[in-house]
């Protein structure tokens, strides 16, 4: 992993955000890259524009300059390789125009829950993001506890596509000193995916992995029972793969269940792309 971008709004949130960016780049050796949209031109307000009102939003706007200024000023004091980026494009674009630009390995993004344009992103845009962002997506949401990633769930479906992004969360799991479990949520209401445990069982043999941390839970739904699984393991990640046609496509493409998974679990999320 070599760059991390980490859209803010200088909320309390995007501090935990940014936290959960370091915490990885303390392991990883990654770069970060701060980035603010400037929410002058994307209030979504409208009002008449006068000369009192350009002067308003320029002095706004300075503000906020000055603010990501301190922010990658603060990070680099403490050690790390941190660039700033300013955009006045809309929030979704940016995002993902930025992390094609630089080649993000991740994007990480805090869910404040005030209506700023973070949560915002997570109403209305985390779905776009997670299905068409170039890199995986870490979703903080304002719960989260973080304490470092230390116990990782990573929530799979047998499904022989997983197989790169399982070598990959292995790789990401022994950079972070990380304990890895693999849980597969049977559940009564929602459809199966087309599961390959033999495929699947030959992976785990290859990652290595205790028979102990691979668990198979019958749930009545997907969403309870990885709440529960991540509860008894005392799990600060959680994982995903996104796919084509699968369970978690459902989840994001609906937002009433994206707001459950990503925010009622109050663990940091981690969306994988399978491509």
């Amino acid at each position: 992993m070599k760059k991390i971008l980490i859209p803010i709004d200088f909320s309390e949130n995007s501090q935990k955000a940014l936290k959960a960016a370091k915490t990885i780049a303390n392991e990883t050796g990654a770069e970060l890259a701060i980035m603010h949209t400037s929410q002058s031109e994307n209030t979504g307000i409208a009002m008449p524009m006068t000369e009192s009102t350009h002067v308003m939003l320029d002095e706004l706007e300075n503000s906020y300059k000055q603010q990501l200024d301190e922010y990658v000023a603060g990070a680099q004091s403490e050690g790390y390789q941190v660039k700033g980026i300013w955009e006045s494009n809309a929030i979704q674009t940016a995002i993902l125009r930025q992390a094609n630009y630089i080649n993000a390995d991740l994007i990480v993004v805090g869910r404040t829950g005030q209506g700023t344009f973070i949560d915002k992103l997570i109403g209305s845009s985390s779905t776009a993001i997670a299905l068409e962002a170039s890199c995986p997506v870490l979703v903080v949401p304002a719960q989260a506890t973080l304490k470092g990633f230390k116990n990782i769930v990573y929530a799979t479906q047998f499904d022989p596509q997983e197989t790169q992004i399982l070598h990959q969360v292995k790789v990401l799991t022994e950079q972070l000193g990380a304990k890895l479990s693999l849980v597969k949520i049977n559940s009564f209401h929602e459809p199966e995916c087309h599961a390959d445990q033999a495929h699947m069982l030959r992976t785990i043999q290859e990652l290595d992995m205790a028979e102990m941390d691979v668990v198979i839970v019958e749930d009545v739904s997907f969403i309870e029972g990885i709440n529960k699984f991540c509860y008894q393991r005392g799990a600060d990640l959680l994982i995903v793969s996104n796919r084509e046609r699968y369970f978690l496509q459902q989840y994001l493409t609906n937002p009433s269940m994206t707001r459950r998974l990503v925010v009622e679990t109050h663990l940091p999320l981690l969306v994988y792309h399978i491509r």
